[in-house]
């Protein structure tokens, strides 16, 4: 990989940058995803729908940062330097992308619009939203239900506005797409009037993704949305499962937070909620510890006792470790649970989707997860299903169920969205 550091990437800005005209014959979107510690970007040419270059921010405000940024048709380019805090990470980025030598503007005036991922827009929001101030101020009150990442979202809009405070911005959230829940779906089984003072209820994640391949599954099966009923199985290292009805969220197995649902690399997924109190007296655990436990330290990791990583995990069950082989077992048996329910649920099923990290190259599990489904007209195609990465059918001939595997791209969504509402 070539490591030459990006010419300019540790010289400030000349004070604030504004835009001073729009070139209005190509639109090219920056699409921003901001954590706690890292910044991920993709520039994209909206005319093709092309990437033009993308990259990422690691280590902010921790020593050792760095920005990997690639230029599509080049090789990666690396320059570590500090980076204190997001605001010094979007300027890098901005250098990055109008860099003579590896950038991909002219200059900042071609660039059109940002949108930035947002993980929790609680009840306020279900569909993206050009911001604003008034729509800042709803995402800071969703701080309290997505402590860990709201605030980072916040913090790459809030640098954006400061660079570029002419640039039309737009708000993308993971919760979104399943706003559309019934209440009998999201409303826990627990006083009613903590709904009503906290908000706790199923929000459901990874809506952008869950829609993105619901829609491109109606497109590869030649029919409309409306008429579809479409399990979908975003497999990751976080994972969820979505039931999509007539293009509907109707109801999701993650919850009021990212840790309910299926097992997942190092999350517990669904546990009996006594265990916790349990757990906690048994081992002296704050509340603090115990939410670290189940977040951090349990699902494919805490089972295996090996990793997080399920192909850690498929490597070492085929060299005979019970264990590796339980934690796979699990993670394939609540999969399937939750396509059975979700199938009741809707009244039938016409196609189930399969995609992320692991759902796009794990045809063990997609077959694992298949198998003893046939009585809902579920069957794969084994040699079909022997691939990576490919947008594909693997039904079998004669299967009652379109099993789809369809690479996930949350960056075009929100490059899209942020197409549709930025003018």
């Amino acid at each position: 990989m070539n490591t030459t550091p990006l010419a300019g990437a540790k010289s400030p800005f000349p004070g604030r940058l504004i835009l001073e005209g729009q070139v209005d014959q190509v639109m090219k979107i920056l699409v921003i995803n901001c954590g706690s510690s890292s910044l991920k970007y993709q520039l994209f040419d909206m005319d093709n729908e092309s990437v033009l270059a993308k990259g990422l921010v690691e280590r902010i405000g921790i020593e050792g940062s760095q920005i990997k940024h690639t230029k599509t048709g080049m090789d990666a380019v690396v320059n570590q330097t500090p980076i204190p805090d997001h605001k010094v990470a979007i300027k890098l980025v901005l250098d990055a992308l109008t860099d003579k030598q590896h950038g991909v503007l002219s200059s900042l005036s071609e660039l059109s619009a940002v949108g930035h991922r947002v993980v929790h827009g609680g009840e306020d929001f279900a569909s993206s939203v050009k911001l604003d101030a008034k729509v800042m101020e709803a995402v800071k009150r969703c701080v309290p239900l997505a402590p860990l990442h709201n605030p980072a979202n916040i913090m790459g809009i809030e640098a954006v506005t400061a660079a570029l405070p002419n640039i039309p911005q737009v708000g993308v959230f993971d919760t979104a797409f399943h706003q559309t829940m019934p209440p009998h779906a999201f409303i826990y089984g627990v006083p009613y009037g903590y709904y009503e003072k906290y908000k706790v209820r199923r929000y459901g994640f990874h809506g952008t993704s869950h829609f993105f391949v619901s829609r491109r599954a109606a497109e590869m099966l030649g029919q409309p949305i409306e008429k579809l009923k479409i399990v979908t199985c975003h497999l990751g290292n976080g994972s969820s499962i979505t039931a999509v009805d007539g293009g509907k969220s109707i109801d999701t197995s993650m919850g009021f937070t990212p840790l309910a649902g299926v097992l997942m690399g190092t999350r517990s997924g669904d546990v009996d909620p006594a265990l916790l109190p349990f757990i906690a007296n048994m081992e002296k655990l704050s509340v603090a510890e115990l939410d670290s436990l189940l977040n951090k330290k349990s699902g494919l990791l805490g089972v295996s006792g090996i990793s997080s990583d399920l192909r850690d995990i498929e490597s070492a069950a085929g060299k005979g470790d019970k264990r590796a082989k339980l934690a796979e077992d699990i993670l394939n048996y609540d999969v399937k649970k939750y396509i059975g329910a979700y199938a009741a649920a809707m009244g039938g099923i016409d196609a189930l989707v399969f995609t992320a990290g692991v759902g796009e190259n794990s045809a063990s599990t997609r077959a694992a997860v298949c198998e003893g489904l046939e009585f809902l007209g579920i069957k794969i195609d084994a040699q079909k299903n022997d691939m990576r990465g490919k947008e594909m059918e693997i039904s079998a001939a004669g299967s009652k169920v379109h099993v789809l595997v369809i690479p996930t791209n949350e960056e075009l969504m929100i490059a899209r969205d942020t197409k549709r509402l930025a003018f």
